[in-house]
């Protein structure tokens, strides 16, 4: 039993739970043998249980910090409870005790305080109870109560001793177990049906209490009742059952209430109901136990026209997640594949519709500057203004990343109000960035009278509008910068050129696409700008380099980020070119970063840069074959360079010399007979 408590006590109070234990099993095992009138077994071992059980409910009253009000009425349950027997045996004669005695008094007076402190542990997680689960234990309280009137109070009522006091405390004990019992099942239902380790055992002890009173006052009733057999063993049985409930650990609770138990315990509660109603049918039972059984079976309707409900509103939620984009609440792409078939239709039977396709501009770089969570609130807010901007006139989609769509209910042009106030609302600007959409316009049905090829052309006018605006500020800033370059050292624009067309092959071989395929080329054409800082003294020098010479070489791309980052547009690529010389053992510059800490693109351009100036002349080296470059990569592969970029160097390598190869034997092929054809 796993228990709760500081190392000082928790030796000793495992060591009372031990001699807890031992005492029932003692008393149980005294019972199958039949004890008889044994005081030491009969008086002392029972009324010894009970004592001990009273002495560890009420040492963990004294150690909580919380719910200390509800366990001290479930102390104060378990000590009236134990009080009352040991009355009994000090009063009881020839094992019979007149009605009305001072046990009577405090039996009755424990069941409050069980009430009582059942309803404070169950008000503290009232705020996760759901409708479902105050009908769960509302059936399950009406059920088991109907069971036990049916079984217990009938065969009560009808002993025979109606209108004498020894009835009227029969019948009261069968009532306040019926409501212990109604406590129990409402407790069981509003856990979802798995109410932990401690609710069980606050269940067991009640329900122990109940059970084996309803069995006596169904044995008294009928004659059969025989005193100190196992029966009697419940009772202190279920005081202990309350102790071992009470040093449980506190778990925290949780709303996620789903299991096979749900589904299940209305299903057999209900059957339970149904069997009373049988019973009175064939054996007449006891009115109460009619009546608790109906109001169960009216439960049972209502619990079925809820779970209906639940079912209905949660199919409707699910459909409305499955075609709703969650980040902005726009339309994703399966509700607009939907719209899009319906618009074709309506289409081609002669309303024209227009599918606006747009892509952010810019978007990357404010997300790489400011962070993914500021990234997702703006397209929060550019999907909250994309939807407003066309309400009325169509409806807005996102498709995912920084693409959205816009299906306009009529036709339109790229300069009509409509599509200028997508475009508008799909802008912002503020301090250090500049947020724009290039767009892709398909009209319907005109440019397509198909569902994907209408999306497919969009897609291709949007990157087509795309890539014509990257002719702007970034490309003319690109271009003086290559141009300064290459006026200084006419072979190092040669170098990056190459090496810019390897990185590009090499980042799609690796899955990229788009604006990252573009930024890493740009860092590969430009990863050696800060050179031109380097006097010409050290760039062209024939031999070796000295430590200074070496220090002022490696301070290159340091000068590199800082020229790039004088451009806004080509911030995302300085950080690429400072990172070009790292090594993948984190013995590079001009930050030791190692592994995959040094972004992908830089990791990129460093395996393609080192291929270059390998298979190059240079003034101090002479050019090697690539085979033999290829070989060098791939033994300093984990070391130098990404073992993995290496393997996506070589398969595009690969790919570009097939290329070649084929280009060389078409033009040969191709060539008239009898013309000589020069490798």
């Amino acid at each position: 039993m796993s228990l709760v408590v500081g190392k000082t006590t928790s030796r000793a109070i495992r060591a009372a739970f031990w001699v807890l234990s031992t005492a029932i099993i003692v008393h149980l095992l005294a019972g199958l043998g039949g004890y008889g009138a044994n005081p030491l077994v009969g008086t002392w071992l029972y009324n010894g249980i009970e004592i001990l059980a009273v002495a560890l409910v009420l040492g963990r009253v004294l150690k909580l910090g919380h719910q200390r009000l509800a366990w001290g009425m479930l102390g104060g349950y378990v000590a009236m409870t134990t009080a009352a027997d040991i009355v009994w045996s000090m009063l009881e004669v020839d094992g019979e005790l007149a009605p009305g005695s001072a046990a009577d008094v405090l039996y009755y007076a424990a069941y409050p305080l069980a009430y009582a402190g059942v309803v404070l542990l169950l008000r503290g997680r009232s705020q996760w109870f759901t409708p479902a689960m105050w009908l769960d234990g509302l059936l399950g309280a009406l059920t088991l109560a109907s069971l036990t009137a049916a079984i217990v109070l009938t065969p009560v009522l009808a002993s025979g001793a109606a209108g004498t006091q020894e009835l009227v405390l029969s019948v009261g004990y069968v009532i306040c177990d019926l409501l212990l019992l109604c406590f129990i099942g409402l407790a069981a239902g509003l856990s979802g049906w798995r109410p932990g380790r401690a609710w069980s055992l606050i269940g067991l002890a009640l329900a122990s209490t109940a059970i084996v009173d309803a069995v006596y006052a169904y044995q008294e009733a009928t004659g059969s009742y025989a005193a100190e057999s196992v029966l009697s063993t419940l009772w202190p049985a279920g005081l202990a059952a309350m102790a071992f409930a009470a040093w449980q650990p506190r778990r925290p609770t949780t709303t996620d209430r789903a299991s096979a138990a749900g589904a299940v315990m209305p299903a057999v509660f209900a059957a339970g109901a149904l069997i009373v109603l049988g019973l009175d049918h064939w054996h007449h039972v006891t009115d109460s136990a009619v009546v608790l059984a109906l109001l169960a079976v009216i439960a049972v309707a209502f619990r079925g026209a809820l779970t209906y409900r639940e079912n209905l509103q949660l199919l409707r939620r699910s459909q409305r997640e499955a075609l709703t984009d969650a980040l902005t609440g726009l339309g994703n792409r399966r509700r607009l594949m939907s719209d899009l078939d319906v618009a074709m239709a309506d289409a081609t039977s002669g309303r024209a519709h227009t599918l606006l396709f747009f892509d952010l501009d810019g978007f990357k770089g404010y997300n790489d500057l400011f962070g993914h969570n500021a990234g997702d609130a703006l397209l929060y807010r550019l999907g909250r203004a994309l939807s407003s901007a066309v309400a009325g006139v169509g409806a807005a989609y996102r498709l995912g990343g920084d693409e959205f769509c816009v299906l306009v209910h009529t036709g339109v042009d790229a300069d009509s109000p409509e599509v200028l106030a997508a475009a508008a609302a799909l802008s912002e600007h503020g301090e250090g960035f500049e947020i724009g959409a290039s767009l892709g316009l398909v009209a319907l049905p005109d440019d397509a009278r198909d569902t994907a090829l209408a999306l497919q052309l969009a897609d291709e006018r949007m990157y087509s509008q795309k890539s014509s605006r990257r002719t702007s500020a970034k490309r003319q800033t690109r271009d003086i910068l290559l141009q300064v370059l290459g006026e200084r050292q006419p072979e190092l624009r040669d170098h990056m050129d190459h090496v810019a067309s390897h990185a590009a092959a090499t980042a799609q071989q690796l899955g990229l696409t788009g604006e990252l395929v573009d930024e890493i080329a740009r860092a590969a054409e430009l990863h050696d700008i800060g050179k031109i800082a380097i006097p010409d003294s050290v760039l062209d020098k024939p031999g070796p380099l000295d430590d200074g010479e070496w220090h002022l070489m490696r301070q290159h791309t340091v000068i590199g980020e800082r020229i790039l980052l004088a451009a806004p547009a080509l911030k995302p690529v300085a950080a690429l070119v400072r990172a070009s010389h790292e090594r993948w053992d984190g013995d590079g510059y001009p930050d030791r970063t190692a592994g995959a800490q040094i972004p992908l693109g830089a990791r990129i351009v460093a395996v393609c840069d080192a291929y270059d100036a390998m298979v190059s002349e240079r003034s101090y080296k002479r050019a090697m074959p690539a085979a033999a470059a290829l070989a060098e990569l791939r033994r300093c592969a984990g070391r130098q360079f990404d073992p993995t970029v290496v393997d996506a160097f070589a398969a595009a390598l690969k790919d570009e010399n097939a290329r070649t190869l084929s280009a060389g034997l078409d033009r040969l092929f191709a060539a008239p007979t009898g013309t000589p054809t020069n490798f």
